[in-house]
């Protein structure tokens, strides 16, 4: 039986080293500039916890050893980060222009009560909104909960996260510093959503930031997190927003997680959601990946207690030449629990999209429940999806499916709506927005789908204006919106 991805540490870096040697392979040596930065960073930070600054130590040590993943390695084969492992990025040192309230307003921040604002990795208080809050919930910045709460945050952060396993989840820990707390005591229902919101602005010179958010809800507890990543206009500079998230559900709790990803084209975004589920608790993760240069969407549940329910719901959405990669890894621990993954891609222009679902069963869960469907729209000849998903079953009394499709557009849909009057943009439109449902209808009905639904319905009329080369089309030239679909591929 395999090790919980949370344990057996040193087993597993060794066993990696041996696998390495078999190989033949070797890792890209670590760029100078992260030394540097790492040193600058450490002695800035060196009055804090001792368990803090080794945590960051440990992290940092991890992320020598291990190196830049390359094609090599089986979880990192469609993906290739020699762009990020070649640019010299450099935190961020307060130098750009601060954003003005008129720039943040269109990006959701007046649209949520509760709301957590964070400028290159940083808090701002001045955008930021906290209400009142039930009896014994904790809402701040983690750089904060460092300071006041230190014990809580000593018990959890870095405890569930395998980043030994992953050169930018050690990468994050060696540079822990600020992101989003959340504290929910017992039989507590905390009714808004919790909005945090990551902007971006621009830089003269490529930078790079590493929030750290943590997410505790304890027994009985309800909870909605909303994690949003944004860019400014005008971010020409190549960028790395590198987040993990550790979120811990308490026995029977509820949780539902956002992860929404709109960065600009010169953006690299890697994130980690970190999922340890309690017994009879309920989490759920929704993912909308809209823009970003490259993006790495990584979701890691933990199905560690007894009748422990997990969703994993995905919408990405690539244009032009962006690469969308989704890696998610469920591990069912104990007996009697279920999981779904549901995830969709649209992919258009020469985008290149990633699905990599691997459900692990472990001995002792028995009576699993898992299905795993990843479905794929492309919306031209150079579009690409690798599409692998994978189950481990190491139990004997389980139910476990997984698939998934690649098409295009349905042509006889098409022919039908536009046979009765939809013109060939718009019955695009409802075709493209009909497959887009299929995920959005799986979130909750509330404030936080309407955001959601809103980013979706921006982003759905440009791709279903162009299959292709639509350059007469968008110089207004009525004759060729016309064409068959099958001149367009």
């Amino acid at each position: 039986m395999p090790r919980l991805y949370g344990e057996g540490k040193d087993h597993v870096k060794k066993s990696a080293i041996i696998e390495a040697v078999a190989e033949g392979l070797t890792k890209p040596a670590v760029p100078l500039g992260y030394s540097t930065e790492f040193g600058d960073f450490s002695q800035r930070l060196s009055d804090q916890p001792a368990w803090l600054v080794a945590l960051r130590r440990e992290g940092y040590t991890q992320f020598g050893e291990t190196g830049f993943p390359t094609t090599h390695d089986e979880d990192w084969r469609f993906t290739n980060v020699s762009a990020v492992a070649q640019t010299r990025f450099a935190l961020p040192h307060g130098g750009a222009q601060p954003p003005s309230a008129a720039d943040l307003d269109p990006l959701g921040v007046s649209q949520f009560a509760c709301c957590l604002v964070f400028i290159n990795g940083k808090f701002s208080q001045k955008f930021s909104r906290i209400p009142a809050l039930p009896k014994g919930v904790k809402i701040t910045s983690l750089a904060e909960a460092i300071t006041a709460h230190p014990a809580s945050v000593e018990g959890y952060l870095g405890r569930y996260l395998a980043f030994y396993r992953d050169a930018f989840a050690a990468l994050n820990t060696a540079f822990i510093e600020d992101g989003a707390y959340v504290y929910v005591p017992r039989s507590t229902v905390v009714e808004q959503p919790i909005y945090v919101l990551y902007v971006s602005t621009p830089e003269a010179n490529p930078t790079m930031n590493h929030p750290r958010n943590l997410f505790i809800v304890e027994e009985n507890s309800q909870a909605t997190f909303v994690e949003d990543y944004v860019s400014l206009p005008g971010c020409e500079k190549a960028a790395l927003s590198n987040t993990v998230t550790e979120l811990v559900a308490g026995e029977s709790a509820v949780v539902s997680h956002y992860m929404i990803v709109r960065e600009s084209e010169q953006t690299y975004n890697f994130s980690t959601l970190r999922i340890q589920q309690a017994r009879s608790s309920n989490v759920a993760s929704h993912s909308l990946l809209l823009s970003g240069a490259l993006v790495r969407n990584n979701v890691h549940p933990v199905l560690a207690g007894e009748g422990a329910e997990c969703l994993i719901n995905g919408l990405f959405m690539a244009n032009g030449r962006q690469h969308m990669d989704n890696y998610m890894l469920v591990e069912h621990a104990s007996p009697h629990c279920g999981s779904r993954q549901f995830y969709n891609g649209i992919l258009n222009g020469q985008a290149h999209g990633v699905f990599h679902g691997r459900i692990i069963v472990h001995k002792d869960a028995q009576k699993t429940d898992a299905k795993q469907t990843n479905r794929n729209l492309l919306l031209c000849d150079d579009a690409q999806i690798d599409t692998k998903p994978q189950l481990e079953i190491y139990a004997d009394d389980v139910k476990c499916t997984h698939g998934a499709t690649i098409g295009q557009v349905d042509e006889n849909a098409l022919f039908y709506l536009r046979s009765r009057g939809v013109d060939e943009v718009a019955a695009k439109h409802l075709l493209l927005q009909a497959f887009a449902n299929e995920c959005l209808d799986r979130m909750h009905p509330g404030q936080v789908r309407d955001h959601v639904e809103q980013l979706v319905a921006r982003w759905l009329p440009e791709t279903a204006k162009f299959v292709g080369e639509r350059a007469a089309l968008a110089h207004g030239e009525a004759g060729q919106a016309e064409r068959a679909f099958e001149e367009v591929g």
